[in-house]
């Protein structure tokens, strides 16, 4: 017996009141105000730690002014894509410099490191090759992954062992191995050194996505794979510059064999107008504070032992880990979002994590630390996680 048809409209309406009932409905909190440690709502002020601002340099008086001298400069928009007229010498200059500072022959400047990601994967494999991935790595390289059409083998997080046996097992076409450098809902570190040993093994490329190691890792905040000394022609580097950076985009950085395939091929840098060139002379100033300001990285590495050794749970979980990232285990949807909303009664802005961004009965706070949180702020948000752990038993 046919079944009339189900009204499109009314359909997704119900799968939003679905949504709604099961935890799951996720709302935008409007900022009245810069990124600093303090989120400007229209209520209240919140103390954040819901930003990836991990050095404090979004609000940065000299970001501010080298976009502004950018601007005089360059005016607002690039106006075309790179390759039709949108690439300026700021972003030459900014490409070049990066490359520098991570160690890498050449570089590349996306709007964004989900744009980044995209590209990188459906320009070098297709049909007939296969991609090893991280089953906590970021939805943009699983996206990047269906989209190049390659075979894909998702091996348990961080099981290594796992990983080599679907090496081993052989598969025809070109290899990629793509996994987070830091994991952004865990916090914990990928084995780079191990995974690059893989690589050279079996004869496949590593794509290490560096959004949250990068300008906090490594000397001088050049990163995860200059924190273990990691070079090859088989490696390729993603990394975000609008969280340790402060500002906006991202980059790839290999081999010039590599980065100039991109630009030949990558669908989301050929058919993406560029970003606008003042950001790029905001970066090349933001990667001066980087380098030459280690005290930012000594504060916030300050800052993530304070919380850690202040947190006394005894229902909730604080995860493992020794970066900016500090994750709190709660449970399911409903649980977590309780708790985020006591947070926010109490002052705090702490985001509630919930799948499908993790997976299920897994919800969490991610807390996220900055150079410029002071250790009075943690002493607060650490009673407060206290507080809530009896308030919502």
């Amino acid at each position: 017996m046919s079944h009339p048809p189900v009204d499109v409209v009314d359909e997704l309406e119900a799968r939003l009141e679905t949504l709604r009932r099961t935890a799951s409905y996720r709302q935008r909190k409007t900022a009245e105000g810069p990124c600093t440690t303090k989120f400007l709502s229209q209520d209240q002020v919140l103390l954040s730690f819901a930003s990836n601002d991990y050095l404090g340099l979004a609000n940065h008086p000299r970001l501010a002014e080298a976009a502004a001298v950018g601007m005089a400069k360059w005016g607002i928009g690039a106006g075309a894509s790179h390759l039709v007229g949108g690439h300026t010498r700021a972003h030459h200059a900014l490409e070049n410099r990066l490359a520098a500072f991570t160690g890498f022959p050449a570089c590349l400047y996306f709007s964004t490191g989900y744009l980044a990601n995209l590209a990188i994967a459906p320009a070098l494999l297709g049909r007939g090759d296969t991609i090893f991935a991280d089953k906590l790595n970021h939805a943009s390289l699983v996206d990047a992954a269906l989209l190049s059409r390659a075979k894909l083998v998702r091996y348990p997080h961080l099981d290594l062992a796992y990983l080599e046996q679907r090496l081993r097992a052989g598969s025809t076409g070109r290899k990629l191995i793509v996994s987070d450098a830091v994991f952004s809902m865990d916090g914990d570190i990928a084995p780079l050194r191990e995974l690059l040993a893989l690589a050279e093994r079996y004869n496949a490329w590593l794509l290490v996505d560096d959004a949250h190691g990068f300008g906090v890792l490594g000397p001088q905040g050049r990163g995860s794979l200059a924190e273990q000394a990691l070079a090859s022609p088989r490696l390729i580097l993603m990394a975000t510059l609008g969280k340790a950076a402060g500002v906006a985009g991202a980059f790839v950085a290999g081999s010039a064999t590599v980065i100039d395939w991109l630009i030949q091929k990558a669908r989301p840098y050929i058919f993406t107008t560029a970003s606008p060139p003042l950001l790029a002379d905001a970066l090349l100033t933001a990667l001066d504070l980087i380098e030459a300001e280690d005290d930012r990285r000594e504060r916030l590495n300050s800052n993530i032992r304070h919380f850690r050794d202040a947190v006394r749970l005894q229902r909730f979980t604080l995860l493992p880990s020794r970066t900016a990232i500090q994750p709190v285990l709660i449970g399911s949807d409903e649980d977590t979002v309780v708790v985020a909303e006591y947070l926010r009664s109490q002052g705090f802005y702490v985001p509630a994590i919930r799948p499908p961004t993790v997976p299920p009965g897994t919800g969490r706070l991610r807390i996220s630390l900055s150079a410029a949180h002071t250790p009075a702020d943690l002493d607060q948000l650490a009673d407060t996680l206290q507080q809530a752990e009896r308030a919502t038993a």
